[in-house]
């Protein structure tokens, strides 16, 4: 019964908030689960193992059907989800059995695999949809010079306010974003579109106060240059749909790794981080932008689900995968106890971890308001 009130409430807040664009946010998440919870399901099915339960969401089932020794759960508290695998239970790591078609029966390389798959499962959809996103276009700011700052290299190369930049060292360019990429300390070759017609300019980028990815201060080599304003749209299809996703995912994955170790080295201020909360609210007003900006907000929670399950904490994916890397090199198990230990903290961790992204998100939206 609490699992439905919690359920009531969650839904009842979200209507209130975000309207009909909150159904689209449950249908995001409960997908990114299941996608991730369907590659650990696979896997392991590959691997002949049985597969006892396969939910999406916590708590008490609102539907469940039985299917092949399978049962399917559809729970009452959609933020989440598990695949319960025969000699596997998370909740009680004291708890092995050795029976047929069990996970334990399988060897270290084969349990990575199958808790691998589910992360990589979330790279994967999230490549999906960055080819979705290069057919139907995304929307950037156009290489399009708007402010040139004073004593900058750009008003030493005597470049001009509506200039548009269209290559820079041969390198074509689409978007201002992509200027910061190729600019370096030495000579750089600009082609620029003025007036309608094509010059080349050449200019050494000076270091100067910038900005990184995180919006960190930084010195960097700079042009000196802000964009217009105007917008275009960049499409990539065909085949360079499969570059351009690739690409993303590398780079979103990056991403998050850098701010992980930028909040562990205390570069980036653990009040940053956000929850489902957050995740709710990000995507809730994606889905009233467009049909593209819903899917960029998908990818990167996919991309960032994969990326923290990889994490080496006991309880997740990366932490079972690192127990298999000890077992696969020292040619036995972890021991029983420190097994035990290592699981419970793990939780124990996770738990604190929610409770604090769960505040910092009802801080950061009780400050909006």
């Amino acid at each position: 019964m609490k699992s439905y009130l919690f359920l009531f409430i969650i839904l009842v807040i979200g209507f209130k908030f975000y309207s009909f664009s909150f159904l689209i946010t449950l249908l995001v998440i409960s997908f990114l689960i299941f996608f991730h919870e369907l590659g650990h399901f696979l896997a392991a099915k590959h691997m002949k193992v049985d597969v006892e339960i396969f939910s999406i969401g916590f708590g008490r089932a609102v539907f469940k059907k039985t299917y092949k020794n399978t049962e399917y759960r559809l729970s009452a508290l959609p933020f989440g989800g598990y695949v319960k695998l025969k000699g596997q239970d998370d909740l009680n790591p004291s708890e092995k059995n050795y029976e047929p078609n069990s996970y334990n029966t399988l060897s270290p390389l084969a349990r990575i695999y199958i808790l691998f798959a589910g992360p990589f499962f979330n790279f994967f959809l999230a490549f999906l949809l960055y080819i979705a996103i290069g057919f139907l276009g995304v929307q950037k700011l156009a290489p399009i010079i708007g402010n040139i700052a004073p004593n900058s290299a750009a008003q030493k190369a005597n470049l001009q306010i509506g200039d548009k930049i269209l290559a820079i060292d041969g390198v074509k360019i689409q978007s201002f974003e992509e200027i910061g990429k190729l600019v370096h300390i030495k000579p750089t070759l600009l082609n620029i579109e003025r007036d309608g017609k094509l010059i080349n300019i050449t200019l050494t980028p000076q270091i100067d106060q910038g900005y990184n990815e995180f919006y960190q201060k930084v010195q960097k080599p700079l042009i000196g240059i802000a964009p217009k304003g105007e917008f275009v749209t960049i499409y990539h299809p065909g085949f360079s749909s499969l570059k351009y996703a690739y690409e993303e995912s590398i780079e979103a994955s990056l991403l998050i790794f850098k701010g992980l170790a930028k909040i562990i080295s205390g570069e980036l201020d653990a009040k940053n981080m956000g929850g489902i909360i957050t995740m709710v609210d990000i995507t809730s007003k994606a889905a009233n932008t467009s049909i593209v900006v819903l899917f960029l907000i998908t990818a990167l929670i996919s991309i960032n689900l994969g990326v923290l399950n990889l994490l080496p904490i006991p309880a997740l994916d990366g932490g079972h995968i690192l127990f298999n890397l000890y077992e696969l090199v020292f040619k036995k198990e972890v021991p029983k106890v420190c097994f035990e230990y290592l699981s419970y903290f793990g939780m124990a961790l996770l738990l604190s971890l929610m409770v604090f992204v769960t505040y910092n998100d009802i801080a950061r939206f009780m400050s909006n308001q």
